[in-house]
């Protein structure tokens, strides 16, 4: 990840709905959510939920699967993992060491993809 996809992720997520969205299918794992079951849950209309969804994928941090008529939406953990790797890549002065505890509770593994 660079800068510029970097700021674009924090764009994304810097919109209250957005926010919402994000942290909704962060929750809902590998089920996912319907577009509209995630409209529903933040009383929020189909064509706004529809432009927030996609500044999201656009962003990289959602991905989507086309069910039928219907389209179910995730939280994008590779997108997600890049963005976290991009803050802490140069964490505790370039000593990694120092910031394992706070990656291997953010990452689960320990190591930051380069």
């Amino acid at each position: 990840m660079d800068k510029l996809q970097a700021t674009t992720a924090f764009s994304a997520i810097s919109q209250p709905t957005r926010l919402d969205v994000f942290r909704l299918l962060i929750k809902a794992g590998e089920i996912g959510l319907l577009s509209g079951e995630i409209g529903e849950m933040l009383d929020v209309k189909q064509n706004t939920m529809s432009t927030n969804l996609n500044i999201l994928l656009r962003a990289g941090l959602i991905r989507n699967e086309r069910e039928g008529r219907s389209v179910r939406y995730f939280a994008d953990l590779n997108g997600i993992s890049a963005l976290i790797d991009y803050l802490l890549r140069d964490c505790c002065g370039g000593e990694q060491d120092k910031c394992l505890p706070v990656i291997e509770t953010i990452c689960g593994s320990g190591k930051t993809r380069r």
